[in-house]
């Protein structure tokens, strides 16, 4: 292991801790009765993850060919290797955070990410419930990378070593971290807030590594409801098969789409956030967050 490019090396620890950590976590659960594994989703999640690798290979070599191509027009260099790779992972992150948000916030995108929080249990093979169809488009997110003079390799190094952080905040134990340290880095309990289909939780949290992004751009929340934390989609699927996990969230945007009148509701079922409706039939999670605010009961 010696030879291998630092790179390299930090990307096996952290995946070698993901692993370990994930077999701990799975044997607590079952000694102590938390019930945070089932063996139907713990291969539903090793599924997703197992498509997710296959359409990131098949997409490979096409992602490193357009950030290559891209960083040839870079509009500047950073020479500092310290500050390189600061600067890098920092604007990866926030980069990612817009990815993530266009996710949640645009319903053709949501019918790809919406996979990873069909689950209604969470732990760390939750993190490995990826969004499958993500890496054929992930990559025009990333590109603004490129012309700021990081190299392909470099952004698919960064790439891997935030998401491999991102899986460690899959987690249902509570971690006792220094106050300081949730005001800047996301935690499991905000990672908790992102997958729970309570209303105030809708939508929140969605930074990989930084919380800061959520914290300026209004969508952080602390885990913080009387009531817990109720895993999954506020619409859960009766039929979680191979296929339907996939396409159940297509269906609905087809039939929507072609149900609706005229060109521009068509559209707007394709470009606004999950939950709109031309009828007011359904709602959007920010507008079920204020009908809830003026319930007495509402925080």
């Amino acid at each position: 292991m010696s030879d291998l490019d630092p790179r390299n090396k930090a990307a096996l620890v952290l995946m070698a801790l993901l692993v370990v950590l994930t077999l701990v976590e799975m044997g607590l659960s079952y000694w102590e009765n938390r019930k945070y594994y089932q063996t139907r989703d713990t291969l539903n999640n090793i599924y997703l993850t197992s498509l997710a690798v296959v359409t990131n290979l098949m997409v490979k070599v096409s992602t490193f060919v357009v950030l290559s191509f891209t960083y040839q027009y870079r509009l500047f260099q950073i020479h500092n290797a310290y500050f390189y790779w600061f600067v890098l992972v920092v604007a990866q992150d926030f980069l990612y955070w817009v990815l993530h948000y266009t996710g949640h916030y645009c319903r053709f995108f949501w019918a790809m990410h919406v996979t990873h929080h069909s689950s209604e249990l969470f732990n760390f093979t939750t993190g490995f419930r990826s969004t499958v169809f993500e890496p054929f488009y992930r990559v025009v997110f990333y590109m603004p990378l490129a012309l700021m003079g990081f190299t392909a390799l470099d952004i698919l190094y960064a790439y891997l070593i935030t998401q491999l952080y991102g899986n460690l905040v899959h987690t249902q134990y509570k971690i006792p971290l220094p106050k300081w340290y949730g005001w800047l880095f996301v935690t499991p309990s905000h990672h908790r807030v992102h997958h729970a289909s309570n209303i105030p939780y809708l939508d929140k949290n969605m930074g990989m590594v930084l919380i800061i992004w959520d914290r300026v751009f209004g969508t952080f929340r602390d885990e913080d409801l009387e009531e817990p934390v109720k895993y999954g989609l506020t619409k859960q699927p009766d039929d979680m098969g191979p296929v339907n996990i996939l396409f159940h969230e297509w269906k609905a945007l087809i039939s929507d789409v072609k149900n609706a009148p005229g060109i521009k509701n068509k559209i707007r079922y394709m470009l606004n956030p999950p939950g709109w409706s031309h009828d007011g039939s359904s709602q959007t999670a920010r507008i079920l967050q204020r009908e809830y605010e003026k319930q007495p009961f509402g925080k």
